[in-house]
């Protein structure tokens, strides 16, 4: 088995960890900031504030305690390893994807001219530096005013996306804001909320009272992460949809999703703490939703401006020297280009789908490998072979892919 076709089933097997674990995160996250808002504290008693549930047939008793019980539990359970998972699924699907692919994922040679090393290293610094930026502003004065805190970091969350816009592929540059939010959440819970949870931990068992600061510190953090987990969901699902991340203004369409996270956590928050139901916030989730509509097909209700062949990289030009590489253009053109073109003329198809183009030799060197994947070693394009390509077609592609590759990735 070559081994672009086990980088593939490997993609494939780390994105379904990633998943699990996120919906285990997302719903544990969820389920607690309902339960802590719900919680009826009008009850007499030590705790801060209590509840009933019942599911599945069972009964639920929880008791909160602000800063600590009297006393440590016997048992007492982490919320983390959620986190951690996800995370550390995040960035191997990231690898996988977007270091190993490059040339394909993370470079497009009309923004900016780099080499992979030079793209790779980019992007694990700007992963890690955000988090540092982040948290230097969180330990700063403004911590103790949280909605000052709050816009300063949606206008620096505008500028960054702005950013990567201008180095990445546009499916990167949106993925790449979505990993670094999600490296903050996790950092979050890494690196100040269980640390200061073991504080108050440590405190407890050597008999002292602990400091109400730990846990006033992990709130700000975990509010912040409320309000962060939708639109790194949105981030994450867009490299699936080109009219998000393929438009011009794809930074500022990711920008805005940012401001719909805040107006779908605030009816919930509120709602979970019995404070009404804000119905404003759909008004204004929907008229951002319009805006970023409106603002991915913007483009197209401009004139048309001439359309560039697609740069390619070294590695990637190799494709177009093949002996082959004729007959591989003639079928592109008469069974994909239909749909993947900057004109699409295929009835209920409004752009090229995941803005892969395959009506010139440069566009189609440049997704030689998707092409490979998807009409070569698998039946997946054309859906359900709807242009009806011939088994003899797709032998031409799989051996055009794999005499140009040897067999690498």
């Amino acid at each position: 088995m070559d081994m672009t076709l086990l980088l593939h089933w490997a993609e494939f097997a780390v994105r379904w960890l990633h998943v699990i674990t996120a919906i285990a995160w997302i719903g544990s996250s969820f389920y607690f900031i309902a339960l802590d808002l719900g919680l009826n504290r009008n009850i007499p008693g030590p705790a801060d504030g209590e509840e009933w549930q019942v599911h599945g047939g069972g009964f639920y008793h929880i008791q909160k305690y602000m800063v600590a019980p009297a006393e440590m539990p016997e048992h007492l359970v982490w919320f983390k390893w959620e986190s951690y998972a996800t995370w550390l699924s995040g960035v191997a699907l990231l690898i996988l994807l977007y270091w190993v692919g490059a040339e394909l994922y993370l470079i497009d040679w009309t923004v900016m001219e780099l080499l992979p090393w030079q793209a790779i290293t980019m992007s694990a610094l700007s992963l890690t530096l955000g988090w540092i930026a982040y948290d230097r502003l969180c330990k700063s004065r403004l911590a103790d005013n949280p909605q000052v805190l709050m816009l300063i970091l949606f206008a620096i969350i505008v500028v960054l996306s702005w950013g990567y816009a201008q180095v990445f592929s546009g499916r990167a540059a949106l993925l790449h804001l979505g990993a670094l939010t999600a490296t903050i959440m996790t950092a979050n819970v890494a690196m100040v909320i269980i640390p200061n949870q073991k504080v108050v931990v440590a405190d407890l068992k050597a008999g002292r009272t602990p400091d109400p600061k730990y846990g006033k510190i992990a709130k700000l953090r975990s509010t912040h992460n409320n309000y962060l987990t939708l639109p790194v969901i949105f981030l994450m699902l867009s490299n699936h949809y080109p009219l998000a991340f393929a438009s011009e203004w794809n930074w500022l369409i990711a920008a805005l999703v940012f401001l719909m996270g805040v107006t779908i956590r605030h009816f919930f928050n509120t709602m979970h703490a019995k404070q009404g139901m804000p119905w404003w916030t759909w008004g204004a989730t929907a008229a951002i939703f319009a805006a970023i509509i409106w603002l991915s097909v913007l483009p197209l209700m401009q004139e048309d401006p001439p359309v560039e062949e697609a740069r390619l990289t070294p590695a990637q030009a190799v494709f177009l020297d093949h002996p082959e590489f004729r007959q591989v253009a003639d079928v592109m053109t008469a069974r994909c280009a239909m749909c993947h073109a900057a004109e699409v003329y295929w009835p209920g198809v409004p752009v090229a789908p995941k803005n892969v183009m395959l009506h010139t030799d440069g566009h189609i060197a440049r997704q030689a490998r998707a092409i490979y994947l998807q009409s070569g070693a698998s039946h997946a394009m054309p859906p359900g072979n709807i242009s009806a390509i011939a088994e003899e077609e797709r032998a031409l592609i799989r051996r055009w892919y794999r005499e140009v590759t040897g067999g690498a990735f």
